[in-house]
C-alpha cells in the first residue's frame, strides 16, 4: 500500500479536492497541505476537511512534501513545477492532473533540481462542475489515469506515481505524452469543442424547445472557458487534426442527405451507433 506523510495538493478544485479528499480517506497520506492563488478557496478546502491545512503561499505549501500534485489550469503546471521544485526536499515526486502533457513536459525538461521529479499524469475522471465544492473521495476509483514519464524515464519516479495515483483508487496505464495528446484529442477535447459549437448554433429562443437529447449533448459545454480555452491550444496541433477527422465525417453525411440515400445515411449512424454502444460493455 502507497503511504507518504505529506501531500501537498497545488488547486483545491474539483480535482484537486477529490485528491485531497481521497488521500485521506484512503489513508495515501497522513497529512494533506492545500495551496491555491484564489481567494478563500483552500480556507474552504480546509472547513470541509479537505485538507488538513492551507498553506499561505507555494514554498511553504510543498515544503517537506513526499508528493506535490498540481491540479491547476494547463497553462500554469510547468510554472507551478518551476516554482516549487526548489522549495521541494530531495526525493519529492511532482506529478500532476492536466489534460495535456507533451508541452508540459517539454517546458520542463532539464529543469528541476537533482532529486526532484516530475511524471506527468491525467486522470480521466471529471466533471463539467468546477469547484471544491464538488469533490468527491471517490472520484478516481476504478478510473483510468495515463501517466506520461519524462523521457528517458525515470522508472523509481514513474513506479512511485503509479502507487499514489492507484492508491487513490485509479487505474494506471503510461504512454508517451505527444500519443495521450493525439488519443485526448479525439476522445475528450473534440467532444468539448463539439458540445460548446452545438450549444452556440442554437437561437436563444429555441431554448424552450430543448428536451434530453439536446442537454445530454451539450453538458459539456458548460465547463470553464478558460480552462478549456488551455487546453484546447496547449494540444492546439492534434485537435486541428481532430477537427479535420470531423469535417470529413460530417461532409459524409452532408452527401448522402443530399442525394438522398437512406441506405448509406442508416449506414453511417448505425457506424456512430455501433461506436457508442460499445462504451457500455
Amino acid at each position: 500500500m502507497f503511504r507518504i506523510d505529506k501531500l501537498t495538493v497545488v488547486g483545491v478544485g474539483l480535482i484537486g479536492g477529490s485528491v485531497a479528499l481521497a488521500a485521506r480517506r484512503r489513508g495515501v497520506a497522513a497529512r494533506v497541505t492545500g495551496v491555491d492563488r484564489q481567494s478563500g478557496a483552500s480556507e474552504r478546502a480546509l472547513q470541509r476537511g479537505l485538507i488538513d491545512e492551507a498553506a499561505a503561499d507555494l514554498p511553504s505549501g510543498v515544503a517537506g512534501a513526499d508528493v506535490v500534485v498540481f491540479c491547476t489550469p494547463v497553462d500554469h503546471i510547468a510554472a507551478g513545477a518551476l516554482a516549487a521544485a526548489p522549495h521541494c526536499r530531495p526525493g519529492a515526486l511532482l506529478t500532476d492532473a492536466g489534460s495535456t502533457k507533451a508541452a508540459i513536459l517539454r517546458e520542463l525538461d532539464g529543469r528541476l533540481p537533482p532529486g526532484v521529479s516530475f511524471v506527468g499524469a491525467h486522470p480521466l475522471a471529471g466533471s463539467e462542475k468546477q469547484g471544491t465544492e464538488h469533490a468527491r473521495a471517490d472520484l478516481f476509483e476504478g478510473q483510468l489515469v495515463v501517466l506520461t514519464p519524462s523521457s528517458p524515464p525515470d522508472d523509481t519516479a514513474l513506479s512511485r506515481a503509479r502507487g499514489f495515483w492507484e492508491g487513490l483508487g485509479s487505474r494506471v496505464e503510461v504512454m508517451g505524452a505527444e500519443e495521450h495528446d493525439r488519443a485526448l484529442a479525439l476522445t475528450s477535447h473534440l467532444p468539448h469543442l463539439v458540445a460548446a459549437a452545438l450549444a452556440g448554433v442554437v437561437p436563444v429562443e429555441l431554448l424552450g424547445l430543448t428536451a434530453s437529447g439536446f442537454r445530454d449533448t451539450t453538458r459539456l459545454a458548460s465547463g470553464g472557458p478558460a480552462l478549456w480555452a488551455a487546453i484546447f491550444l496547449s494540444n492546439r496541433a492534434a485537435v486541428l487534426t481532430a477537427l479535420e477527422r470531423l469535417d470529413d465525417q460530417l461532409e459524409r453525411f452532408r452527401q448522402v442527405l443530399a442525394a438522398d440515400d437512406r441506405e448509406q445515411l442508416e449506414a453511417l449512424l448505425r457506424e456512430g451507433k455501433q461506436v457508442r454502444d460499445g462504451l457500455s460493455r
